[in-house]
């Protein structure tokens, strides 16, 4: 049996790129130190990750001051959200062997 690895998104086989799309997908809207502290991971290694969603519009980066201090936060868009479907679609029907 030949296993197919179609529909499998290399922009997600990162296990950070990963974390931050699986939150993003059950919150509205994340700020940067929330998901710092979710994913447990180093400033640079997120925002590099972020960069890289930014760049192929799966996520939608707004920056704003509350109050005196900057807050950044983060959505996934209807792009990046289908995509990442697809991807979780894919891994669901390798596990299963559907293919």
């Amino acid at each position: 049996m030949k296993i197919r690895i179609d529909g499998l998104h290399k922009a997600f086989e990162s296990r950070i790129r990963l974390g931050i799309m699986s939150a993003l997908a059950v919150n509205q809207k994340l700020d940067f130190n929330s998901l710092k502290e979710l994913l447990d991971v180093t400033d640079g290694n997120l925002a590099s990750h972020i960069t890289a969603l930014e760049k192929l519009r799966y996520i939608e980066v707004k920056k704003q001051f509350i109050g005196k201090k900057p807050n950044t936060s983060y959505t996934a868009t209807a792009l990046g959200r289908k995509t990442f479907n697809e991807h979780l679609n894919a891994l669901e029907k390798l596990i299963k062997g559907v293919g």
